[in-house]
């Protein structure tokens, strides 16, 4: 079996509302999905999400090759992005086509991807995570009911602009939580994606402690600050979660040798063997791992085969347009299906037919990081967007999608 070509593709996830973070909204909760499609000279073709930056070039280190030689491969393009690097978006691309080629290698198998990794359970526990920050109290409230009524008991709030705002939004979401498992108590965390200082994260954390319990603080302050990080799970009784904006594991070795991190994320786009061997670092430090990104299938399906998962990113409930994924949630886990590699489809037809019907794309959104980040004194109070404190960026950038 050889690799013959490719096919990039960019559909979108429609939500149906505003989402976003602390550095921005989708406004139109209509937000770009990149994919690209691997196809080899025997039919079988596997999907892999994440950017196309540098697509063309960072295939031809896999062009002609046997796709089940996955992980060789995966290093093969890290090699050839060498000289410039393979962080941020080039790391995803290289992410994508790995997600595809473990794809191709499990459909030629004849297996679910979990089930060649090894794994022995098609559950994988979730929580809830609606991208929630541009919300009013009655929709986030109802948003989270969708998520309580299969069986979510665990929820990621964004935030970091107002942390009186937050501990409301928090108790809302714990009462809603509550009630739908009849008292039993839920599990609350808060990302504030790298929007505090060092100071600031542990006063505020601090602050929330003292009505709320948390399971953990993601993104206190900025991804590479390995001391800053390991002050803020010194100085607050909440695991400090990070590692989603991390491509390699020579970024993730100084955070743990730091003791900074205590739940180590990986994000979707940086594919299936990162993860793995993200999962394989952190397991030698007895620290859990968890996945995040929207529809982070093959994540999933990595972690049902590994031993220290603690649980996995649920965003929208529903696919991108276009993409159709052997997978449903029930009772508060992804329950992965036998389908050959991912289980996951894609209508071409579907997907041009929505890009035709998107507007041009916008430098807004949450991936720009605001100029005052980290540096405002007082809560964010420049704008009203759907009930909260801080202006609505444009929607839709074709690069990105957020996690």
């Amino acid at each position: 079996m050889r690799i013959t070509g490719y096919r990039p593709l960019t559909t979108t996830q429609e939500w149906g509302r505003p989402v976003g973070d602390a550095n921005g909204v989708f406004a139109d909760g209509v937000v770009p999905v990149p994919l690209v499609i691997v196809d080899t000279d025997e039919g079988i073709s596997g999907v892999g999400l994440g950017p196309h930056v540098e697509l063309e070039r960072i295939f031809t280190a896999i062009e002609g090759e046997d796709p089940r030689a996955v992980t060789s491969l995966y290093d093969r393009m890290l090699r050839h992005t060498f000289k410039a690097g393979h962080a941020g978006p080039v790391f995803g691309t290289i992410g994508a086509l790995d997600t595809a080629l473990w794809d191709i290698k499990a459909q030629a198998a004849g297996q679910p991807l979990w089930r060649l990794l090894g794994g022995r359970d098609r559950r994988v526990p979730a929580y809830a995570s609606g991208l929630d920050i541009a919300l009013t109290d009655e929709e986030l409230a109802a948003t989270y009911q969708v998520y309580a009524r299969h069986g979510l008991r665990a929820a990621k709030l964004k935030g970091g602009l107002d942390i009186e705002r937050d501990r409301d939004r928090l108790c809302l979401v714990r009462d809603v939580l509550t009630e739908a498992a009849h008292g039993r108590r839920p599990g609350l965390m808060l990302d504030v994606n790298e929007a505090w200082t060092r100071k600031q994260a542990v006063r505020h954390v601090g602050e929330l402690e003292r009505t709320l319990d948390l399971i953990w603080i993601e993104e206190p302050v900025r991804r590479w600050d390995a001391e800053g990080l390991a002050a803020v799970t010194r100085g607050v009784r909440a695991s400090v979660a990070t590692g989603e904006n991390l491509s390699g594991l020579e970024q993730y070795r100084p955070l743990i040798a730091a003791g900074a991190v205590d739940v180590v994320q990986a994000a979707a786009v940086g594919g299936v063997t990162h993860f793995l061997r993200v999962c394989a670092l952190a397991h030698a430090y007895d620290l859990p791992v968890s996945p995040v990104g929207n529809s982070p299938i093959g994540l999933l399906h990595a972690a049902a085969s590994i031993p220290n998962h603690l649980t996995s990113e649920l965003q929208d409930l529903s696919p991108p347009i276009g993409v159709s994924l052997d997978l449903r949630v029930d009772d508060g886990a992804f329950l992965l299906g036998d389908t050959p590699g991912l289980g996951m489809r894609v209508d071409d037809q579907a997907i041009l037919a929505a890009a035709q019907r998107s507007g041009p794309p916008s430098a807004g959104g949450p991936h720009v990081r605001p100029e005052r980040a980290g540096r405002r004194l007082l809560p964010e109070l420049d704008g009203a967007a759907r009930g909260t404190r801080f202006a609505v960026a444009p929607p839709r950038n074709n690069d990105v999608w957020p996690r």
